[in-house]
């Protein structure tokens, strides 16, 4: 049983809410009362001093982070390692999932420019962590390698991870591949260098032209740029459109 016993007016509220969202049974009591026999895990708020019974485990909840608790509750209650492993399924909105040793905790799917600030949110203060992202969509992969700090990451063969999606489950296929990955060992890497190749850098310059009011795409070198990172498409064709400009005034006048 969860008991939540603390004065904390915030961190009850924070945690029962989180509590109920997820369907999970708890009690709460005043820290002076007695426990009941049954209790397993206790919440508390961190530097709060209560007295707990022996062979309560204890979670101390920050008020700024009620899921993160609630997390760490679940995660003892099933007996799991606590380790956090962040699963990764890259592409131009990456699939992101959460686990706190085999369980699940959260789940993600946003932009890939978002990718690395939800890591960076999700390890910290997390003992040991871990990123493992898939090996496809190279270069959306490798950007996203790159805006990972401090974390160890693994590169992990991605292949057979995506789920047959049934009735009812379009556009999950991208958080399940992640919740795969994440369960996958792979090679730990520090970056991932990668020559985008001309198809991968006609994409680019593809999408640049359906995102330009102009109906014009980017160069190959500011293509190359988006590929790398080092501008958005959206970046680049500022740039292109201005570079444009530049040319129609420095054309001579034929009048």
């Amino acid at each position: 049983m969860i008991v939540v016993a603390t004065e904390d007016f915030e961190v009850y509220h924070g945690v029962v809410n989180e509590l109920r969202d997820r369907g999970v049974a708890f009690t709460t009591i005043e820290p002076s009362e007695d426990w009941p026999d049954e209790a397993d895990v206790a919440v508390i708020a961190e530097g709060e001093s209560v007295e707990i019974p022996d062979g309560v485990d204890l979670v101390q909840a920050d008020p700024d982070a009620p899921r993160r608790a609630v997390e760490a509750v679940i995660s003892t209650l099933r007996g799991g390692d606590g380790r956090t492993v962040i699963g990764i399924d890259p592409g131009e909105r990456p699939g992101v999932a959460i686990l706190h040793g085999e369980m699940v905790v959260a789940a993600f799917q946003v932009p890939a420019a978002e990718a690395g600030e939800i890591v960076r949110e999700e390890v910290e203060d997390a003992v040991n962590p871990v990123v493992r992202i898939g090996d496809g969509a190279r270069l959306v992969g490798a950007r996203i390698i790159d805006d990972i700090q401090s974390v160890p990451v693994e590169l992990v063969d991605e292949t057979g991870t995506t789920p047959y999606l049934g009735s009812g489950a379009r556009g999950m296929g991208d958080v399940l591949a992640a919740v795969n990955i994440a369960r996958l060992e792979g090679e730990e890497i520090e970056s991932r260098t990668i020559e985008p190749t001309a198809g991968e850098l006609q994409k680019i310059k593809d999408r640049s032209r359906e995102k330009s009011d102009t109906n014009r795409a980017i160069s190959e070198e500011l293509a190359r740029q988006v590929a790398t990172g080092a501008l958005t498409v959206e970046e680049a064709l500022v740039e292109h459109n201005s570079d444009s400009s530049t040319d129609d005034e420095d054309a001579p006048d034929n009048e």
